[in-house]
């Protein structure tokens, strides 16, 4: 028989059970202050780029800089996978050189390298291209991809909110969604082609 505290004694709970709750807590308000956008598809790929161009730039927290000069140029390169197949990262979103339109951050063509042109120096994060690209992105899935996320930056794991990601210069992230239980492999390194070395 185990012994009761006196009655009217305080008791406090285990210490991993404390460090367990704050941790949960702190997951919460993580996820809650880094929120995709509302209305992110949510659907299977493939994704197309979005025709809205200025919608979906404003719901990133982006305009349209087509034309001013530059303080920023760099570039990520976003590699998708759904188990080990690549997702097409889709060419022109934010971008039109048909309606001269160029967001601070978008991209060109299919290589899933992200052009960050922006008219003053500032952070710019995977979170906003996703929010651009009306793709929601998240603990545990990338739009309708659902199961483990497992998330590279520049080779390493990375085990914070995919979406807080800062894009840098020759910056490499891949986001591997896979069923629960499967092990990610990270893809080899994304091969620069000369103009951006």
């Amino acid at each position: 028989m185990s012994a009761r505290p006196p009655r009217g004694a305080r008791t406090t709970a285990p210490r991993g059970v404390v460090v367990t709750l704050v941790a949960a807590v702190a997951v919460v308000l993580l996820a809650l202050c880094t929120a995709p956008a509302t209305g992110t598809t949510r659907t299977a790929p493939p994704w197309p780029a979005p025709t809205d161009l200025e919608t979906r730039a404003e719901a990133a927290g982006l305009r349209n800089v087509w034309g001013e000069p530059l303080a920023e140029h760099v570039h990520t390169h976003l590699t998708v996978l759904d188990g080990a197949t690549p997702v097409t990262v889709p060419g022109d979103v934010g971008h039109s050189a048909r309606r001269h339109f160029a967001a601070e951050l978008h991209t060109h063509d299919t290589s899933g390298i992200l052009h960050v042109e922006s008219p003053t120096q500032q952070t710019f994060t995977l979170g906003q291209f996703f929010d651009e690209w009306d793709v929601s992105l998240g603990a545990g899935h990338v739009g309708g991809l659902r199961g483990e996320l497992t998330v590279w930056v520049d080779g390493h794991r990375y085990l914070g909110n995919p979406r807080s990601i800062e894009l840098t210069n020759r910056r490499q992230v891949v986001l591997a969604v896979t069923t629960v239980g499967e092990v990610a492999h990270r893809p080899a390194p994304f091969d620069w082609p000369p103009q951006y070395r």
